[in-house]
């Protein structure tokens, strides 16, 4: 098999694994929302005991209040009682009614409650036709005790009941996640194995053609042709892999990370969760590192102009996070290696702000002054801690790889990193001299 077919071999496997990411990712939220649905369904029937549980109190208060006082005005609270009691035992055996065990405890708990609703009437009968039966009241009283307590045992066990399978759900629910999320992690490592394969089978395909052209020259122009057509596809499958790596996995990951984040916060003691969340997290980073590495566009091609407004543009669109833009026109193109460290510090500036400010807008400015190029990236978001501001200015740390890698970048360039931080939001400053091309003025000069 030639080297081309092999590539596209690898490129469609990529692919097909990309699916597969994807299918689990959709199987799991939609197994994660069954699983919220029976933890909802446990919640509405523990309520639905303890409202009927506080109608029977109400009933329990009513006959009480008649046979101190005999006062009559009391019956209609006790009258009440009756009709949402019988409502709440219906609503109990209808969300009960997939479980057999759950239906007879409901049996036992309506028949138990209506022969307490039975005595509260005799008790109340004899107050008023016998009012000095003192040994009858208490014969009867008795009976409700007893009833009493075999009524609370049978709630006990329905809600144990619920509780138990709730637990064995909740078990079955995280051993399918933690599969899927291995599924996940295991595609998303075949996905770069098979993306950096087809990558060296196209580099290895440009060199042999290279080869060839320097073996024969009898068809030069031709060779010449192909060797610009080759570099030409090369680029091209860059910025596919760019685009691939950003707008397929790196949306299938986003979108896991958000409902894993849902079902976080509904779920804060789960460990297994947190850990996930933060597998997700480095897969996302890594994925936008590696998409930003193989291919800036348009810096290469126009400048950094062109290539900020671009990105800007995709990135409010990407975050929801409204960016005010204010980049010369005519800015022209810099050094190759200031574009470049400029461009860097927007994304990493861009990023710190969705991941960290939560600010809903942001500000970016580039001032070209005869001397000096300035840039600038505002949110108005939680800010810095003071504490840790001050930290990276005085030692460099504590801030991250971001703003780490942005300052030695800019100090790379002879350039300058300011940051003002409070509750207000943050402004990164980065001011570079407007000379050539520091690195290549330095290798040049080299004897």
């Amino acid at each position: 098999m030639s080297p081309r077919k092999n590539a596209q071999v690898a490129f469609v496997s990529a692919v097909a694994v990309l699916l597969l990411s994807a299918i689990a990712a959709y199987v799991t939220i939609g197994h994660l929302k069954t699983s919220q649905g029976w933890v909802v369904h446990t919640y509405q029937v523990q309520s639905a005991l303890g409202e009927m549980d506080a109608s029977v109190a109400q009933a329990a208060r009513a006959r009480n209040s008649y046979l101190a006082t005999k006062d009559e005005a009391v019956l209609p609270s006790f009258d009440a009682a009756i009709p949402e009691i019988q409502r709440k035992l219906a609503e109990v055996r209808k969300l009960t009614q997939d479980n057999p065990r759950q239906q007879q405890f409901d049996a036992n708990l309506e028949a138990t409650t209506m022969q307490r609703i039975d005595l509260f009437r005799q008790m109340m009968a004899l107050r008023k036709t016998n009012p000095a039966d003192a040994a009858g009241q208490r014969e009867m009283a008795t009976q409700d005790l007893a009833l009493a307590y075999e009524r609370a045992s049978i709630m006990q066990q329905m809600r144990e009941e619920e509780q138990r399978l709730l637990q064995l759900r909740t078990m079955a629910s995280n051993r399918f996640f933690s599969l899927t999320v291995a599924t996940l992690a295991l595609t998303f490592a075949l996905s770069l194995i098979l993306f950096s394969i087809h990558y060296r089978l196209l580099t290895a395909e440009l060199k042999a053609r290279a080869e060839a052209e320097h073996v024969s020259r009898e068809s030069e122009e031709s060779l010449r042709h192909l060797t610009s057509r080759l570099l030409q596809m090369q680029d091209e499958e860059r910025r596919k892999f760019s685009r691939e790596l950003h707008d397929s996995l790196g949306q299938y990951l986003a979108g896991v990370k958000m409902n894993l984040d849902m079902s976080a916060r509904a779920h804060p003691e789960d460990s297994l969760l947190a850990s996930a969340i933060q597998l997700l997290d480095d897969s996302i980073a890594e994925t936008r590192t590696i998409s930003h590495l193989l291919h800036p566009p348009l810096l290469d091609e126009v400048g950094f102009s062109s290539a900020a407004k671009w990105y800007l543009q995709g990135f409010s669109e990407r975050s929801g996070v409204d960016v005010k833009m204010d980049v010369p026109e005519n800015l022209g193109r810099l050094p190759r290696d200031m574009e470049l460290a400029l461009f860097r510090v927007l994304q990493e500036g861009l990023t710190n702000i969705h991941r960290h400010s939560k600010s809903s807008k942001a500000e970016v400015a580039l001032q070209s002054l005869p001397d000096k190029i300035i840039l600038r990236v505002k949110d108005y978001g939680n800010g810095i801690p003071e504490e840790l501001l001050t930290t990276f200015q005085t030692k460099g740390t504590t801030l991250g790889v971001g703003l780490s890698g942005m300052r030695e970048r800019v100090r790379e360039l002879s350039g300058h990193l300011d940051i003002q931080s409070n509750s207000s939001g943050t402004v990164i400053s980065v001011t570079f001299p407007r000379v050539a091309d520091l690195r290549q003025d330095a290798a040049a000069s080299i004897p």
